[in-house]
């Protein structure tokens, strides 16, 4: 189970205070454009809007390893990957197959995790029949990490400097 992970829940996403949704003083986007964190993990990392709009505009991650990345385009992507493949930020690298191979050791530790989705899905209004396969939430993450939108999505720390990109091969993590 990721850190911070309550038993109880499905997904390591709190939304519920958005008074304590703050970045770090300096955290911002290469383009200019408006980063709004309007949840964060257990961990304290946040989950972002990106841009001006409503829940349609892209969903950043950046953690507090100094690490950030396109997860979704629009919060009902975000909510399907965090119901799907709630362990995605637990693989080094996080390269597809490295993903795929930690979904065993996270079933290992809730061993009721489809019942869990399934019942979040039913009380988010969502059919958990039409829940996409994990290997297609997968891809798109890999997809999304090397598209155009994620170019737009940079994220630098209070120096200037980007932060380390959340996948790809070329992704260390210790």
């Amino acid at each position: 189970m990721s850190r911070g992970q309550k038993a109880s829940s499905v997904a390591d996403l709190d939304a519920t205070d958005p008074a304590d949704h703050e970045l770090a003083a300096g955290v911002r986007l290469a383009s200019g454009d408006r980063l709004e964190q309007f949840a964060r993990a257990g961990s304290g990392d946040a989950f972002c809007f990106v841009g001006e709009g409503g829940e349609e505009r892209p969903v950043v991650y950046v953690s507090l390893d100094g690490e950030a990345g396109l997860l979704a385009l629009g919060l009902p992507e975000l909510v399907r990957l965090c119901l799907v493949a709630p362990w995605w930020r637990d693989a080094p690298g996080r390269t597809a197959e490295e993903l795929l191979s930690v979904a065993d050791e996270y079933r290992e530790d809730v061993p009721d995790l489809d019942r869990r989705r399934d019942r979040a899905a039913q009380a988010l209004g969502l059919d958990p029949a039409g829940l996409p396969f994990e290997a297609v939430v997968l891809a798109r993450l890999v997809e999304l990490s090397r598209g155009p939108v994620a170019t737009s999505c940079t994220v630098v720390g209070f120096e200037g400097d980007p932060l380390c990109p959340l996948f790809g091969a070329a992704h260390n993590r210790p």
